[in-house]
C-alpha cells in the first residue's frame, strides 16, 4: 500500500509552521533581553498624572510654572541567577527565622556584599524592591548611609520610579531618628562607620538634587509621596501618628514588614523630634522654591489636583507654623521680600473677604464645594491665625452655617469651623441648625451631630445639649427607645431601606459606623444624653445586643464604652450583662465581641456609678470553662481565656475570686494598705511567712517534745 501523500493545503500549512519556528529560534537568544528592555521601558515611561489633567490651564499659568518632565535613568536588569538569590533572601528576611540576631546580621552582611554595585537595580526591580525595603528596615546606621551614598546622584530618577520611590521613602523614614541622635550627641558620626558624613548632610545633599524640579515633583504620581516624607522629617513631626501616616500613604499601599523586627518601633518615631536648624531652613526653601513661579491660577489648579493637593496641604500647614514662630535675624530680610503661602492663596485676607469679587473670596467659594479643594480648606481653617479665622466665620460660615452643613462636601470644612468656635458662636450655630436636625438624620450626616455634642460638652453649653437631644428624639419619633436601633442600623436589614434612611446598600455599613460614633459620644456626656442612650440600650433584645457586639468595631465600641460609663438608670450594667449571658460563646469567638466580653471583667463589682455584680462574672467564667477546649482552638478565644484568667479559675479558684473582687475600688484600697492583726503586726506576719518558706520551722506545728527556737504567732 502506498504512503498517504499530503495535500497542497497541508504542505502550505507545514511551510508556514516551519517559518514561524525558524523565526522563533532565530530570535530566541536576543528575545529575553528585548523583553527585559520592553518591561523596563513600560515602567520608566508609565503614564503619569499631568498637572493640568481635567483642568483648563491658561497661558499665564503655563508660562509661570513649567511642568517639564525630567529624564529618567535606566539602571539595567538583574540576571536570572541574581533574581533567584535575592528572592530567596527576601523570603528569609520576611520570615525572620534566625537562631540569633548575630546570625541575622551576618546574613545581612552577605546580602549587602552580593548586592554591591546592584543597589539601583534592586530598588527599581519589581520583584526585588521589597527586599531593598526589608534591608533598610534591618540595616544599621553604617548600612543606611551606604545606601544614601549609592543612591546619590540618582535620587531624581528613583523618587519618580514606580518601585524605587517606595525604597526612598523607607530609607528617609528609617534614617530620620539617626539625625536626631547625632544632633543630641548620643550617636557619634565616625564611630560606627567609615564615612564622616552625618545624616544631616546626607539629607541636605538629597534635597540639593531635587531642588530644581520641586515644582514638577509636587504633582508626580510617585515623587509627591517622597516629598511629603521629606517635609515631615525636616519639620520634626512624629512619624507614627495616625494623621501623619494617612498623609504619607494611601490605604492601598503595601505594608512591607519583617516578622518580629523592632526597627520601625523606634522611640523617636512616635514623638516630636529635635531637628538641626538647617532642616528648618530647608523647609522654608522648599516652600518658596516649589511655589515661587506659581501665580494664583496655578495654585488654585494645584489645590484641586488629586496628587498635588496633599502636598499643598502639608506645605500650607508648615508655612503657617513657621510664620507663627519668631524668625532669626538673618531670615527677616528675606522673609519680608517673599510672601507666605497663606498670603498668596488668600491675598489681603481677612480684609478682602468683604469684597465678593476679590481673589481671596473667590478662592474660598471655589474650594468650599470642590471634592478635592475642600480638603485644603480644612487645613486652612484648622491652622490659620485667629484673625483669618474670624474673617472666615463672619463672612462665609457664620451667616449660613446651617445650609453649609447640609452639603455632602462643604460640611467637612464647616465641621472644622465648629471645632474652633467659642461658646457664643457655637450656641448661635446650634440654634440655626436645630430645624435641620431631621435632614441630618435622613442624609446620615451623623458626624455633624457628633461634632455639635462634643463641642457643646467642651464649652459646657448645657442648654444647647438639651436642645440638640430633644431635636434628635423628635426626629426619631419622640421615643428614646428607638435611639440606638435607628442610629446603629439595627432596624435596617441587608438590602432594605426603611424608616426614612435613603442610602444605598453599599453605604449602610458606613452609615451605621457614623451613627455608632454619635451614640458613643452621647453616652460619654453625663446627664440627659447618657440617660437616653442607656434607656435605649436597656430595652434592646438579646439578639440585637449580640448583633451590636459582633457587627463592627464602632457598634461594639458602644457596648464597651457602656461598661466604663456611670449608670444613669438603676441597674443598667446588670441588665446589660444579663442580656449578653446567653451569647457568651458567640462573643468569645468574635473579633469584636471579645472586647465587650473583656470589658465586663474589668468593670467593678461594687460601686455607685459602674457595677457588674460578682455573681454574674462567676456565671460567665463558668460558661467559658465548660467550653474551654473549644475556646482554646482560636486566637480570639485564647485571648478571652487569658483575660478572664481561666487557668486560675480552673486550678486555684479562691485566688480567682480574690482577683476578680480586687476590681472593686474599696477592696483594692484595702489590699494596698495592710492592717495589723491580733498577735503581731503585718511586718511580723511577713517575717513568719518568710521563715516558713526558708524551712526553719517557725509557725509550723511541732511534734510532742520538739522545742522551738522562735515564738509561734497565733
Amino acid at each position: 500500500m502506498g504512503k498517504n501523500r499530503k495535500s497542497k493545503r497541508q504542505l502550505v500549512r507545514d511551510e508556514r509552521r516551519k517559518k514561524k519556528r525558524d523565526r522563533r529560534l532565530a530570535t530566541e537568544e536576543s528575545g529575553r533581553e528585548a523583553k527585559r528592555l520592553r518591561i523596563d521601558s513600560d515602567v520608566q515611561n508609565e503614564d503619569f498624572i499631568a498637572f493640568d489633567e481635567g483642568h483648563s490651564m491658561n497661558e499665564t499659568a503655563t508660562s509661570s510654572w513649567s511642568t517639564t518632565r525630567p529624564e529618567k535613568e535606566f539602571f539595567g536588569m538583574l540576571a536570572d541567577e541574581e533574581q533567584e538569590y535575592f528572592r530567596h533572601a527576601d523570603e528569609l528576611l520576611e520570615l525572620n527565622d534566625f537562631p540569633s540576631p548575630e546570625e541575622r546580621d551576618i546574613f545581612l552582611q552577605n546580602v549587602y556584599k552580593e548586592a554591591e554595585g546592584k543597589e539601583l537595580k534592586l530598588a527599581s526591580s519589581q520583584s526585588c524592591s521589597r527586599l531593598m525595603e526589608r534591608l533598610i528596615l534591618l540595616s544599621n546606621t553604617k548600612q543606611k548611609k551606604h545606601l544614601f551614598e549609592k543612591f546619590a546622584g540618582h535620587f531624581l530618577s528613583l523618587v519618580t520610579h514606580r518601585f524605587a520611590s517606595h525604597c526612598c521613602e523607607k530609607l528617609f523614614l528609617e534614617s530620620a531618628p539617626i539625625a536626631t541622635e547625632e544632633l543630641a550627641g548620643s550617636h557619634s558620626v565616625g564611630s560606627e562607620d567609615e564615612s564622616s558624613s552625618s545624616m544631616e548632610d546626607l539629607f541636605l545633599l538629597t534635597l540639593d538634587e531635587l531642588e530644581e524640579h520641586l515644582s514638577y515633583l509636587l504633582s508626580d504620581r510617585y515623587a509627591s509621596h517622597a516629598i511629603r516624607v521629606l517635609l515631615i522629617i525636616l519639620s520634626g513631626r512624629p512619624l507614627n501618628e495616625i494623621s501623619t501616616k494617612s498623609l504619607l500613604q494611601s490605604k492601598k499601599k503595601e505594608r512591607i514588614t519583617v516578622l518580629g523586627a523592632q526597627a520601625t518601633s523606634h522611640e523617636l518615631a512616635s514623638q516630636t523630634r529635635e531637628v538641626p536648624p538647617s532642616f528648618s531652613l530647608a523647609v522654608r526653601k522648599i516652600i518658596s522654591d516649589s511655589t515661587a513661579n506659581m501665580d494664583s491660577t496655578a495654585l488654585r489648579i494645584l489645590a484641586t489636583h488629586p496628587t498635588g493637593n496633599p502636598v499643598l496641604q502639608l506645605l500650607l500647614e508648615l508655612d503657617i507654623s513657621l510664620n507663627l514662630k519668631p524668625k532669626p535675624a538673618k531670615e527677616k530680610e528675606d522673609g519680608e521680600k517673599q510672601a507666605s503661602l497663606l498670603d498668596r492663596l488668600i491675598p489681603g485676607a481677612p480684609a478682602t473677604f468683604n469684597d465678593e469679587s476679590s481673589t481671596a473670596s473667590d478662592f474660598i467659594k471655589g474650594m468650599l464645594y470642590d471634592p478635592i479643594g475642600s480638603r485644603l480648606l480644612e487645613t486652612l481653617i484648622t491652622h490659620c491665625p485667629g484673625k483669618v479665622f474670624k474673617g472666615l466665620q463672619a463672612n462665609f460660615f457664620g451667616p449660613r452655617i446651617h445650609n453649609i452643613l447640609r452639603n455632602d462636601i462643604a460640611s467637612y470644612p464647616a465641621i472644622r469651623v465648629l471645632n474652633r468656635l467659642n461658646k457664643e458662636d457655637l450656641a448661635d450655630a446650634v440654634e440655626k441648625s436645630l430645624p435641620q436636625v431631621p435632614v441630618f438624620l435622613e442624609k446620615g450626616r451623623f458626624n455633624v451631630l457628633k461634632t455639635f455634642f462634643e463641642r457643646c460638652a467642651v464649652r459646657k453649653a448645657t442648654a444647647q445639649i438639651d436642645s440638640l437631644l430633644k431635636a434628635v428624639l423628635d426626629a426619631l419619633g419622640g421615643d428614646s427607645m428607638s435611639l440606638v436601633p435607628r442610629l446603629c442600623g439595627l432596624d435596617i436589614e441587608i438590602g432594605e431601606m426603611k424608616n426614612g434612611f435613603q442610602h444605598e446598600s453599599k453605604n449602610q455599613s458606613a452609615v451605621a459606623s457614623h451613627g455608632s460614633q454619635l451614640v458613643a459620644t452621647m453616652l460619654g456626656i453625663s446627664g440627659s444624653p447618657s440617660k437616653a442612650v442607656q434607656s435605649s440600650i436597656s430595652t434592646l433584645s438579646s439578639d440585637h445586643l449580640l448583633r451590636m457586639a459582633t457587627a463592627s468595631v464602632p457598634t461594639a465600641n458602644v457596648l464597651t464604652a457602656a461598661f466604663s460609663t456611670a449608670a444613669e438608670i438603676p441597674g443598667f450594667h446588670k441588665i446589660l450583662v444579663a442580656a449578653l449571658i446567653p451569647h457568651i460563646m458567640e462573643l468569645a469567638s468574635s473579633q469584636q465581641g471579645q472586647n465587650v466580653l473583656n470589658a465586663i471583667v474589668g468593670a467593678p463589682s461594687k460601686g455607685d456609678g459602674i457595677a457588674v455584680p460578682f455573681h454574674l462574672k462567676e456565671v460567665i467564667i463558668s460558661k467559658l470553662a465548660e467550653h474551654e477546649r473549644e475556646i482554646r482552638e482560636s486566637w480570639v478565644g485564647r485571648n478571652v481565656w487569658r483575660t478572664w484568667k481561666g487557668d486560675l479559675w480552673s486550678h486555684r479558684r479562691a485566688e480567682w475570686v480574690r482577683w476578680a473582687k480586687e476590681t472593686d475600688p474599696e477592696d483594692a484600697r484595702r489590699a494596698a494598705v495592710p492592717k495589723p492583726r491580733q498577735g503581731g503586726s503585718w511586718q511580723d506576719k511577713w517575717k513568719k511567712q518568710s521563715s516558713r518558706a526558708a524551712g526553719d520551722g517557725v509557725g509550723v506545728k511541732r511534734k510532742q517534745g520538739q522545742s522551738s527556737a522562735a515564738p509561734i504567732f497565733v
